[in-house]
């Protein structure tokens, strides 16, 4: 494989990353991997049920000037 292809993948695999987060549900201690969208401003609140338990989770997103985001749940 050429660099140049290596380094499109790794670059596509980081933009991935940036677009995606994890949280543990409280109730059932699954790690949930949820979408991060970075327009909707650098703290977010949202309520959304777990894919596993279906009971609810309050999931925070906090989004540094470097465009990493941080991501955590707790028991609505």
């Amino acid at each position: 494989m050429s660099k140049k292809k290596k380094k499109k993948r790794k670059r596509l695999r980081a933009e991935r990353d940036r677009d995606e987060g994890s949280y543990i549900c409280d109730a059932c201690g699954e790690e949930i991997v949820v979408p991060i969208d970075l327009s909707a401003g650098e703290s977010q609140q949202y309520v959304e049920d777990c894919p596993v338990c279906c009971r609810p989770n309050v999931i925070y997103v906090e989004i540094d000037e470097g465009g990493e985001a941080r991501v955590w749940a707790e028991a609505e």
